[in-house]
């Protein structure tokens, strides 16, 4: 065992599954397993991902593993643990503009890890079938072939995505729904700490945050997923059971029978945002009329994009009798085409002489399955 190789006896009774809580310590406030937090560790190291304002990468953290992980344990398990600043990285937009992410550090995101894998089975059995985003054995591609059936049988779609949703959501409220779902002490400590942990910029500027949840984190998509819940899906399902949905995160389709309908739920569901301290974003919220060939009526918009995929008119060809006809079915969006035709090119591969084809062909293959798989 490469710990016990280490020398560290305490991640040795650890991994053994001993008790050494309770031989080195029985006054901790908050029990917490330290095999969850080995657990934390391998998903971090999985996921990758940069340093944080510590400047300290997941292999510098592996180099004195033992210890480290070890002093994670101590501090959350005695109450002690306070999470430093998140790093501010300004990334692009696919509109223009930039996007903050905020980044832990290591040791910070094995911390959330811990605290994801207790509370994130707690909610997960509350959420409802059609919140796809973030979710255990759930993924785009599902929301995707669920609009795409109900495109079929509904004339009509409100597409809405939240403006700044991770930055905008309200403490009180989400704290309200996190204290709903679990009593442990602890869980709910850190959370709160991890809301009010500042944003550290390029410069060194250390910005206070007064809502949100830093985009980045690892437990922050769920408790984004958490407060949608009670925003929209919960509400949805009290207010217009009748209305099917599907949401991924901050995007979402509604599907009505009428134009009327979506006006008036359109009409609604900003009401219903605004109380809850959120946004409709204006450019990316429209009514759709899912035109083909037997809804011919005239409208503006008769095409949507969702999760990379656009909605829209289409010839298609009928499996059984492999005739044409036109249909209201998605594929892939031209901005999503844009982006792999530019990532071809930055591949720079017709200079690749020194490669052979079969060496082409692993480099590209997985890349290339990763699209079609989507």
């Amino acid at each position: 065992m490469e710990v016990e190789r280490r020398g560290d006896v305490r991640w040795y009774y650890l991994l053994s599954n001993l008790k050494e809580d309770e031989i080195l310590n029985n006054t901790k406030p908050f029990e917490i397993p330290k095999s969850l937090v080995w657990k934390a560790w391998l998903m971090v190291k999985a996921n990758k991902g940069a340093a944080g304002v510590d400047q300290e990468s997941i292999y510098m953290f592996e180099q004195n593993l033992a210890e480290n992980l070890y002093k994670l344990w101590n501090r959350m398990s005695s109450g002690t643990y306070f999470p430093p600043p998140v790093k501010a990285v300004e990334i692009p937009k696919k509109q223009g503009g930039f996007r903050t992410l905020g980044v832990p550090t290591v040791g910070d995101r094995i911390c959330q890890n811990v605290v994801k894998l207790v509370f994130e089975p707690q909610v997960e059995s509350s959420f409802l079938a059609d919140s796809y985003g973030y979710r255990p054995n759930k993924s785009a591609v599902d929301a995707v072939g669920t609009t795409r059936v109900r495109c079929w049988k509904y004339d009509w779609v409100l597409e809405f995505d939240i403006r700044g949703l991770f930055d905008n959501l309200d403490w009180d409220l989400l704290m309200k729904a996190v204290r709903k779902h679990t009593d442990k002490k602890w869980v709910i400590l850190y959370i709160e700490r991890w809301l009010n942990a500042p944003m550290q910029k390029s410069d060194g500027t250390i910005t206070p945050r007064k809502c949100g949840v830093p985009q980045g984190g690892c437990i922050s998509p769920v408790l984004s997923n958490l407060f949608l819940h009670y925003v929209f899906d919960v509400w949805m399902s009290s207010h217009h059971s009748h209305i099917p949905w599907a949401r991924y995160a901050d995007d979402a389709v509604c599907h009505c029978n009428t134009e009327a309908e979506a006006q008036a739920l359109l009409v609604e569901l900003k009401q219903r945002f605004a109380e809850c301290k959120l946004e409709l974003h204006p450019d990316k919220t429209k009514i759709v009329y899912c035109k083909d060939g037997t809804r011919k009526s005239d409208y503006p918009d008769t095409k949507f994009k969702f999760l990379g995929y656009e909605f829209r008119r289409r010839k298609v060809k009928n499996s059984q009798t492999n005739g044409i006809f036109v249909s209201f079915t998605p594929a892939v969006c031209p901005e999503a085409k844009k982006e792999m035709r530019a990532k071809i090119r930055g591949l720079n591969i017709r200079n690749r002489t020194d490669l052979s084809l079969n060496d082409i062909a692993e480099w590209v293959n997985p890349i290339l399955a990763g699209w079609i798989n989507y």
